[in-house]
């Protein structure tokens, strides 16, 4: 038995548990309260599990599971940024690998370098999984604003034109997932909870 590996790996664990008091803008789908940041990440791994034949490309599935569930880790550090927080996201990069760097590093070295390979690979976006990962990641607010009425949208005065340009990516990782969400999510919203103020 490695004490010390056991130590640093417990440390990390307890740790994280910080991710649950982590509460997001999206409200759950019963529009009851918001959801924090591990049930979001759960959500996006069961996602990535069910829904993998409908990436554009072939995917490691475990690979991608592994990222969504540690992509907002950082925000224990960092903070949930609003996606549609202006000034917010002025600085989110910034927090975010400061949060990285000390997160990641509570484990043992190789796993530290492991989950901080993941998280970097999410947020550049470019590998398959990264894609595939980085569109559930965006899908699934729209699906549960859809669900919940479009309460976050409305209460934060999101125009569709924002939404859009929000999710100019999504399709890169599923063309099928991301026309089924502006077909059944957000155009039944548009001129509702989502003000629809694109050019005509």
């Amino acid at each position: 038995m490695n004490e010390e590996r056991l130590k640093k790996q417990f440390a990390f664990i307890e740790e994280i548990d910080k991710e649950k008091n982590v509460f997001r803008q999206t409200y759950l789908a019963d529009g009851k309260r918001k959801e924090n940041d591990a049930e979001h990440s759960w959500h996006l791994a069961v996602m990535a599990m069910l829904m993998c034949e409908h990436a554009n490309e072939d995917i490691d599935v475990y690979r991608t599971m592994s990222m969504v569930l540690i992509h907002d880790l950082i925000e224990i550090d960092a903070g949930d940024t609003y996606a549609y927080d202006a000034q917010g996201n002025k600085t989110k990069r910034e927090r975010e690998i400061k949060a990285a760097d000390r997160l990641f590093n509570i484990l043992p070295k190789d796993q530290a370098e492991k989950m901080r390979g993941l998280w970097d690979e999410f947020e550049a976006g470019i590998t398959p999984e990264a894609k595939f990962a980085n569109s559930l990641d965006k899908l699934q607010p729209i699906m549960l604003n859809n669900a919940s009425g479009g309460k976050s949208w409305e209460e934060h005065g999101v125009c569709a034109s924002q939404v859009y340009k929000r999710n100019a990516k999504t399709p890169d990782g599923s063309r099928a997932m991301w026309e089924y969400a502006e077909k059944n999510f957000i155009e039944p919203n548009l001129g509702r909870s989502l003000s629809d103020d694109r050019e005509k």
